[in-house]
């Protein structure tokens, strides 16, 4: 399947400038980092395809080894290319931007960027709090706590992993009610409790990938994730939720918007 997929990369290379040269007051490197930036902002290489091989590039552009993986350097730091050991460099997948002035559910989110949600449920059952958590949603430890872990998926992709502490004296039985593969937490606190989830306080950082979550997202271990942690609070000001969610690295990026 590989190969004819480089022929028609090649056959797309050749019209684009040709390759770079001397005359040209751009230094070379710059030459194939603009180059190759155009094959990848016009679409001729989706997100997601193998760009040729080294020795094919160097044959199209006219450049050594040296010069071309500068270039393709380049476009790795701006983020467009991703190179994939023991596979090859690819086109890199758009990340999604997360605002963190929004409190949405995933599903809505996803729904929003024209992608297909899924969600796994990969635990479900009452827990006496801890007391770190209990501390943070400010109860007794050992009240019981309504946790909630799941998969999320966007285009049958794996991209967080989230898991929901709900105290439960506040939604009694709010596991049993739905599939939460199915339905929104958010849309059955609301429709079910009269619980708005109107404010959140956040706390985010980087982490490395534990071997369990890097299983589940099909990620490298020790590759790079996004770790927040929420806590919700509902229209009356009580502490409702406790959330941990973990975002690959490389699909997610925080946006916020400043004024000053």
């Amino acid at each position: 399947m590989i190969a004819p997929q480089l022929a028609f990369l090649e056959k797309e290379m050749e019209p684009v400038e040709g390759k770079v040269s001397l005359a040209k007051k751009l230094p070379l490197y710059l030459q194939v980092y603009e180059s190759l930036r155009t094959h990848i902002l016009t679409g001729k290489w989706p997100p997601g395809t193998l760009i040729p091989p080294e020795p094919q590039l160097m044959k199209m552009l006219g450049v050594s080894r040296t010069t071309l993986r500068q270039g393709i350097d380049l476009l790795c730091r701006e983020g467009l290319l991703q190179k994939k050991q023991g596979k090859g460099t690819f086109v890199s997948v758009p990340s999604l931007e997360e605002n963190i002035h929004r409190i949405v559910s995933f599903t809505e989110d996803m729904l929003q960027r024209g992608l297909t949600p899924q969600t796994r449920v990969m635990f479900s059952g009452i827990i006496e709090a801890p007391p770190e958590i209990a501390e943070k949603l400010e109860i007794a430890p050992g009240e019981e706590l309504a946790r909630l872990d799941r998969l999320r998926l966007a285009n049958g992709e794996p991209l967080s992993v989230e898991e929901a502490h709900l105290v439960h004296q506040l939604c009694p039985g709010v596991l049993e009610r739905h599939n939460y593969a199915l339905v929104p937490l958010r849309r059955v606190l609301q429709d079910d409790y009269g619980i708005r989830l109107v404010r959140a306080k956040e706390t985010i950082r980087a982490i490395s990938a534990s071997k369990n979550l890097a299983r589940l997202l099909g990620i490298e271990e020790n590759a790079p994730l996004l770790y927040i942690e929420r806590v919700s609070i509902d229209q009356y000001g009580r502490k409702v939720e406790y959330l941990r969610k973990f975002y690959r690295g490389d699909r997610y990026v925080l946006y916020n918007e400043l004024q000053g």
